[in-house]
């Protein structure tokens, strides 16, 4: 299993999940839900524990290597994505192939493989370069320590908003596969797949960079943040 590492930049943080960011997460999953139509958001309070414990069982089992979302500026918690699908191409040769199984010790694990999903970022963080600077992050992370071959990125077909998003990284789509899995609101959906390679990171880098620098003279206001207002009858803090 990868160790859990912060990911810092200009405008972001990536710190590693952990249930002190239950509160944030449940602040800005609130915004604009009818953006999540094709993400699991957590809603509410509760919902965020749960979502975060979901996550952590997922890392403790080496499927994932989740974070939450944090401005610089004022710490904020603004969303949340994670390493996933870790795949390792090490050691003998084994057929058929075991996936997600490391050789060796697996606390001092490196993938050769793996994908960046499960992101959503708050409404009021969207158009910041907020998210773009989190891809760049990751993809900085594992070409350049973990020395990947493939990254994999993956969206609802529908879901034209993330779609855009990650074709404006330079990932290359590898296709749709039609009736690949049920979808957040229960449709069997299709799946656009896209990817970036080991070879095509630098060009991909210069291409993040370019949109980066473009926001770099234009610092990002102070988010917003929650109202406490009183606690309800079960005792969970209300956000407003």
């Amino acid at each position: 299993m990868p160790v859990p590492v912060v990911l810092a930049g200009r405008t972001v943080r990536l710190e590693p999940l952990a249930m002190r960011h239950a509160e944030g997460l449940a602040w800005a999953g609130a915004q604009d839900r009818a953006a999540y139509a094709y993400t699991p958001v957590p809603d509410g309070l509760e919902a965020a524990h749960d979502y975060i414990a979901r996550a952590l069982t997922d890392q403790a089992a080496g499927r994932a290597l989740p974070f939450a979302l944090v401005t610089t500026a004022d710490g904020r918690v603004v969303g949340s994505t994670r390493f996933l699908e870790l795949d390792y191409w090490r050691g003998p040769v084994v057929w058929p192939p075991v996936t997600g199984v490391p050789y060796g010790d697996p606390l001092t694990a490196v993938p050769d493989a793996a994908e960046i999903g499960n992101t959503w970022i708050a409404g009021c963080a969207r158009g910041t370069g907020a998210n773009a600077e989190a891809k760049l992050l990751m993809l900085h992370h594992a070409f350049e320590t973990w020395g990947v071959r493939r990254i994999t990125l993956r969206a609802d077909a529908r879901n034209t908003r993330s779609r855009a998003a990650i074709e404006r990284l330079g990932a290359t789509c590898e296709g749709v596969r039609r009736a690949h899995s049920r979808g957040l609101d229960g449709v069997v959906r299709d799946t656009a797949f896209y990817s970036v390679l080991h070879e095509e990171w630098p060009t991909v880098r210069s291409i993040i960079e370019l949109r980066l620098s473009a926001t770099a003279q234009h610092p990002l206001a102070p988010f917003p943040r929650p109202q406490r207002a009183h606690d309800d009858a079960a005792g969970q803090l209300l956000l407003t």
